[in-house]
């Protein structure tokens, strides 16, 4: 399988390193030169639009940052659209809307071309140690035709159903973080109200029934949430917005978990 990768930030660019060095024939293609730049020693080649990219491959990763990012890479006259042949696939590995991956979708089956949505979680370290997680949602042979690819980076890769569900699943996820990272936070916090020095309290809860992801995450500090605030707020404000819009779609209450979330933003100071 020829694969095209584009998207090549601190998780794209170890994913798609991952992909070149199992020996998959790969084109990347990227906005910023200084992105292909680790890729000059590689057998990896370059192509000079997305449209380029798509004509040299059956197999297309997108890791880009966002919903208009996705349209703006797979539209227009030198788009993924305008190069894919029938029979190719877009791997959407960014989180967006499902309704990005489904609006995409009618558009590529009109010329014969599938999409799956395959959003990611674990970061760049996963991404280079080969144990990313992978949410995948699409029809099941698609899946299957890709598996070997997303294997040279993922482990495990859970196929969810049907296209979007693999992004409702990352969505649901990062919402339960925001969540946890609130209630993490407010409780060290609490806890060096009443005289339990912070890191110590990290420790037992690490190590009890209470224990997080998000707890390990924020390091024993109570002003971890401030820390995480610059580096990644924003793109939680992002997710917990399209969960939200989501629910409110389907017609069905975000209840605790939401109001947890949003409580974290609210901490953050990036209100939903």
């Amino acid at each position: 399988m020829r694969v095209g990768f584009i998207g090549l930030g601190s998780q794209g660019g170890p994913m798609a390193r991952r992909i070149v060095d199992a020996g998959y024939p790969t084109t990347l293609w990227a906005r910023r030169p200084a992105s292909l730049e680790p890729f000059a020693d590689t057998a990896a080649t370059v192509a000079g639009s997305p449209a380029d990219l798509a004509a040299a491959s059956d197999l297309v990763c997108l890791c880009v940052l966002g919903d208009d990012d996705v349209e703006e890479v797979a539209g227009g006259d030198t788009g993924l659209l305008a190069g894919l042949q029938p029979g190719s696939v877009i791997a959407v590995h960014s989180t967006v809307h499902p309704r990005t991956c489904h609006a995409l979708g009618k558009k590529a089956a009109a010329q014969g071309v599938s999409v799956i949505d395959a959003p990611v979680s674990g970061g760049g370290f996963a991404a280079a140690e080969g144990r990313l997680l992978v949410m995948v949602g699409g029809d099941a042979d698609i899946v299957e035709r890709c598996r070997p690819v997303f294997a040279t980076y993922a482990d495990p890769i859970v196929h969810l159903g049907d296209l979007g569900s693999g992004q409702t699943t990352k969505l649901l996820n990062n919402l339960l973080f925001t969540a946890n990272l609130g209630t993490a936070a407010s409780t060290l916090t609490l806890g060096e109200a009443l005289g339990v020095v912070p890191d110590r309290l990290s420790e037992v809860i690490a190590r009890g029934s209470a224990n997080s992801f998000a707890l390990n995450t924020l390091g024993g500090d109570t002003g971890g949430l401030d820390r995480l605030a610059g580096l990644a707020g924003a793109l939680l404000q992002k997710d917990v917005r399209l969960i939200a819009d989501l629910a409110k779609s389907a017609g069905v209450p975000g209840g605790a978990v939401l109001d947890a979330a949003d409580a974290t933003l609210a901490l953050m100071e990036h209100l939903r």
